[in-house]
């Protein structure tokens, strides 16, 4: 038998349960923290606003989805969904300020004060800008802020630029943004 037909088959997401992780090298994350505090109060802020903004919206949005509690409340599904899609919005910018406040707070490499590095995360953040912006521009408000679980639907799935790209733009989008501002 050859080397490859010992190696599991890794698909994509179900097969990390296949990952034998006693091969995995901890020295890395020795390495990581001679970089990054994690006991830094403004990290830990940013950590915890990243974990809870998807978390809050899709509590909020499945809970919609079984009660309709936002639509009666606010009297329609456009008026809960643009609410929730306010408050959505409010929780990003208030998470995008806590991961800047939390990377000015932590060392900086030497390495990556370079303008090659600049300009590297320059250009992640107009792309992830350009992927965020024509996801926005193509799904709409409601489209982009969890309209389906108030009922709202579009009248077919958007196939156009940047869908027939990648999946999921946006996060891909929101992901290049974040790792560009990272860089820069």
């Amino acid at each position: 038998m050859n080397s490859a037909e010992t190696l599991p088959v890794l698909d994509c997401c179900g097969g990390l349960s296949n990952v034998d992780y006693t091969q995995v090298d901890m020295s890395v994350l020795s390495d990581l923290t001679r970089h990054v505090d994690p006991t830094e109060p403004r990290f830990l802020v940013a950590v915890i606003a990243i974990i809870f903004n998807p978390f809050f919206w899709n509590v909020v949005a499945r809970w919609e989805h079984r009660t309709r509690g936002l639509t009666r409340l606010f009297g329609g599904p456009y008026v809960a969904c643009y609410c929730l899609g306010i408050l959505i919005l409010l929780l990003n910018v208030y998470r995008s300020h806590s991961i800047t406040v939390a990377m000015k707070g932590q060392p900086r490499l030497e390495l990556m004060d370079r303008v090659q590095v600049y300009y590297a995360g320059a250009a992640l953040l107009a792309v992830g800008s350009l992927f965020v912006i024509s996801s926005f521009l193509a799904l709409g408000f409601t489209g982009t802020f969890l309209g389906d679980y108030f009922g709202i639907l579009m009248e077919q799935k958007v196939t156009g630029f940047p869908f027939n790209v990648l999946e999921n733009p946006m996060y891909w989008g929101s992901t290049a943004n974040y790792l560009g501002l990272a860089l820069m």
